[in-house]
């Protein structure tokens, strides 16, 4: 089982190769779907790693797939920018989540 990288630049892709991981490069939602296709259709990916500014493109079909596919997992990974959220984002999501200020 492997990883399969969707990325939204050369940045991103050229550094997770480095570690062994294939992947493409896309920029428009019709490739991304397509590029998701592709990945789900490969046997051997179990793992399939997009950045967040595709997971943005189409989120709900990303969010489909995380819901209702066994396999393979999909992770959100930052960009080269870094991620969007917050430096408080996880205390945040526990203040929401349970009501507890930490």
């Amino acid at each position: 089982m492997r990883f399969y990288l969707i990325s939204d630049n050369v940045d991103t892709k050229v550094g997770l190769r480095l570690a062994g991981i294939q992947g493409v490069v896309v920029h428009e939602r019709e490739e991304v779907k397509n590029a998701l296709n592709k990945a789900i259709a490969m046997e051997d990916v179990a793992v399939i790693l997009i950045t967040e500014t595709l997971l943005a493109l189409c989120p709900d079909m990303i969010y489909d797939l995380k819901l209702n596919q066994k396999r393979p997992l999909i992770v959100e990974i930052p960009d080269r920018h870094g991620n969007g959220r917050t430096k408080d984002s996880i205390t945040r999501y526990v203040r929401e989540a349970i009501g507890v200020k930490i």
